[in-house]
């Protein structure tokens, strides 16, 4: 298998960390196409550079991340409504009216966290540990725990305020 071959099955493998990284850092459905293509190039850019020390969504997570929060930094976005559309990562067919909306309160206010913050969150919700998340993020496991405790803390706030 040559090098765009690996890549391009790379990215079939792990097409669901881009499309939720995409999802959690932009507004609207053109900016999370346009953020899409951009990890693809940089993900591209540095595959030549992957030494395989770290499973594939690990790295991939890692040069998305820093890939949207270099966008968020470079737009200077002013804050606007959430639609609707966007708030739910993998939307579920349920009956549960109020757990639906719940989430989407919950996404919501994800959303509105800083850029590191919702990379945290995000992995967390994914189902990694914290060492997992410190090798993404660049930070110790130890900083994860406390920052994601503190995470935790501020959703729950604002959860609380609006039930």
């Amino acid at each position: 298998m040559d090098k765009e071959q690996a890549f391009v099955a790379m990215i079939r493998d792990n097409e669901g960390v881009i499309f939720k990284i995409t999802t959690i850092y932009t507004d609207n459905q053109e900016d999370q196409q346009d953020l899409y293509q951009e990890i693809v190039y940089q993900l591209w850019k540095a595959f030549e550079g992957y030494r395989r020390e770290a499973k594939p969504s690990t790295w991939m997570y890692r040069v998305a991340l820093n890939t949207a929060i270099g966008q968020l930094k470079k737009r200077k976005k002013k804050p606007d409504a959430v639609s609707k559309g966007q708030l739910v990562i993998n939307a579920t067919d349920t009956d549960d009216h109020h757990m639906e909306e719940r989430i989407k309160q919950l996404y919501g206010h994800i959303r509105q966290l800083d850029a590191l913050e919702k990379g945290i969150i995000l992995l967390f919700l994914e189902g990694k540990k914290y060492g997992e998340i410190a090798e993404i993020s660049g930070l110790t496991e130890s900083n994860v725990g406390t920052r994601l405790s503190r995470i935790k803390n501020k959703l729950k706030d604002k959860m609380v305020k609006e039930a």
